[in-house]
């Protein structure tokens, strides 16, 4: 597997000032003093107190706090004529910096991934990436062929601020269903090169979790081939996978993967009528949708099988409209609209609060995903 990582010196725990060392809290050792401060519940209070402890927070002795990552494109470029570069970057909520993230391995080659085309202006092509066991995972999309771009995945990891490439697929593919649940990462239906039905019903699993297992393990297939007419999320739930086969306004079909027994089952009506847009699980229990049409936030009650709508401030739901992906973790959900906008939804306040994240100059998002904030040594 190859590894690129960011060099960087050894970290140090303590300042030297003209020979002496400095303490992170004068009186305490410093383990007892990390274990005061990771009590903290905002890194950016500490962050702002001193440089030693500003250092600390970006430190690997200190609990992580989560961070925006997002993939993005060139704004710039003509539509029309070029095919824009694609970048990863994450927003760092205590410096409110975005900072690129260490070049990936060279294979696959991020330039060859097809997002725009000149003979469909109007059309943006996928490009899908999930995060899973607190991993960025770059898993499909189409080359200028349009064929599979990538045969095995990108995957980087936050804390070593590393990217290694995964095991092949077995069956590369693009336009396909992909998402992860438990810390496992999942890819399902889509096409190759040519359609083929042996590649639109099969599913395949690759664990984070386990790091014996180097192969992408085979399961279930799909009941039909209805799934691989675009690309889609699978939104992990309740140890489940929640797929619906088409976006926007046309007749929708879901299914139900249950990761622990293998198996699929039909999606109930009322749960797949509240896919008007992108859905995401709040930590894995609690889904939400935002109405791609008019910006409306739901969220779906289990027991009596309905959406029920989400109270916001004024003017949110303007600013909701077009969204195209989401992702929910801490009780907040961060959105990528139409316009090239991410937009963060607290929906534990009430009525749920809305602001933007203004994006990196020159770049538009295609989407966003919450990880721990990668280790930065060398802080001033």
């Amino acid at each position: 597997m190859a590894t690129v990582a960011a060099v960087s010196p050894p970290a140090k725990r303590r300042r030297i000032d003209g020979g002496k060392e400095i303490a992170i809290i004068e009186g305490l050792p410093d383990h007892v003093s990390e274990i005061c401060l990771s009590l903290v519940y905002r890194p950016s209070l500490l962050a702002a107190v001193c440089t030693r402890w500003r250092r600390l927070v970006y430190s690997p002795e200190f609990p992580p706090f989560s961070s925006l990552y997002a993939l993005l494109v060139d704004s710039n470029s003509d539509p029309a004529r070029v095919n824009p570069a694609i970048r990863f970057m994450c927003f760092d909520p205590v410096s409110s910096k975005w900072d690129p993230l260490p070049p990936p391995p060279p294979v696959p080659p991020l330039h060859r991934i097809l997002y725009r085309h000149p003979s469909f202006v109007s059309f943006n092509f996928p490009i899908q990436c999930v995060s899973a066991a607190g991993k960025l995972v770059l898993i499909a999309g189409s080359n200028r062929d349009f064929s599979p771009a990538i045969s095995q995945p990108l995957i980087f990891d936050p804390i070593s601020s590393t990217w290694t490439s995964g095991p092949p697929l077995e069956s590369p593919r693009r336009w396909c269903a992909a998402g992860a649940c438990g810390g496992a990462v999942y890819v399902a239906s889509g096409m190759g090169s040519q359609f083929s039905p042996t590649v639109a019903k099969s599913v395949e699993k690759l664990d984070l979790t386990d790091h014996n297992r180097s192969n992408w393990q085979k399961l279930r297939e799909l009941r039909d081939l209805r799934f691989s007419r675009e690309a889609i999320d699978a939104v992990g739930w309740r140890r489940k996978l929640l797929m619906v086969n088409v976006k926007g306004e046309a007749i929708k079909e879901g299914a139900i993967y249950d990761v622990v027994n293998d198996g699929w089952e039909a999606m109930p009506e009322e749960m797949v009528a509240g896919w008007r847009g992108p859905v995401a699980a709040m930590e894995e229990e609690t889904l939400y949708s935002v109405d791609e049409r008019n910006g409306t936030v739901r969220i779906y009650n289990e027991e009596e099988r309905e959406w029920r709508e989400v109270t916001v401030v004024e003017g949110g739901e303007e600013m909701l409209k077009g969204a195209q992906q989401v992702t929910a973790v801490a009780g907040k959900l961060c959105v990528v609209t139409v316009d090239g906008r991410i937009v963060v939804v607290d929906v534990v306040a009430e009525p749920a609060k809305i602001w933007t994240v203004e994006n990196p100059e020159g770049l538009e998002p295609v989407s966003v995903h919450v990880l721990p904030r990668m280790s930065r040594l060398n802080i001033s």
